[in-house]
């Protein structure tokens, strides 16, 4: 992340699944795009007592509006630098994603997203999740239906090349 960067869209909740055969389970984190990156967080500094709240306005918001292109208040530029210092978190480029799309489920909105990172091809599948179960694992059991496309569009209108 370069210091002149800036936070365009900022989701909580979100699940991250792998698209690739015979995988099992995901994980938790938050989807930031900034101008010059996307980024999934799966390891954050961010406090538990604001993850709840914040993820509680994020449900609501999307039951009045379906577009992804929010921002949450107590998270900001300085915050996404150090949850960056983590090297288990993701950071893309626009111009790594070789292809991104979305689609609709019965069940809730998903962002498809292909990758290359270090020589291997990754493909995931990343979905909002309104209702969790804790217990034997965590795994999300109700989804949000939302709208991808300003989001998708967002990555596409700055890339170098598309497929």
């Amino acid at each position: 992340m370069q210091p002149d960067e800036k936070i365009q869209a900022h989701l909580v909740s979100v699940w991250r699944e792998s698209k690739k055969f015979l995988s099992i389970g995901g994980k938790e984190g938050m989807l930031i795009l900034t101008d010059r990156h996307l980024m999934f967080i799966h390891k954050t500094q961010a406090k538990m007592k604001w993850w709840q709240a914040i993820r509680q306005r994020q449900v609501i918001n999307f039951l009045k509006s379906k577009n992804t292109m929010i921002r949450h208040d107590g998270y900001n530029e300085s915050n996404l630098i150090e949850d960056m210092e983590n090297e288990k978190n993701t950071q893309l480029s626009f111009d790594d994603i070789l292809n991104i799309t979305h689609e609709e489920k019965e069940w809730g909105s998903i962002l498809v997203l292909e990758y290359e990172k270090e020589g291997k091809l990754q493909k995931y599948q990343y979905s909002i999740a309104q209702d969790w179960v804790k217990y034997p694992a965590k795994e999300p059991t109700k989804y949000m239906k939302v709208d991808w496309e300003p989001f998708v569009q967002y990555i596409k209108d700055r890339q170098k090349f598309t497929k």
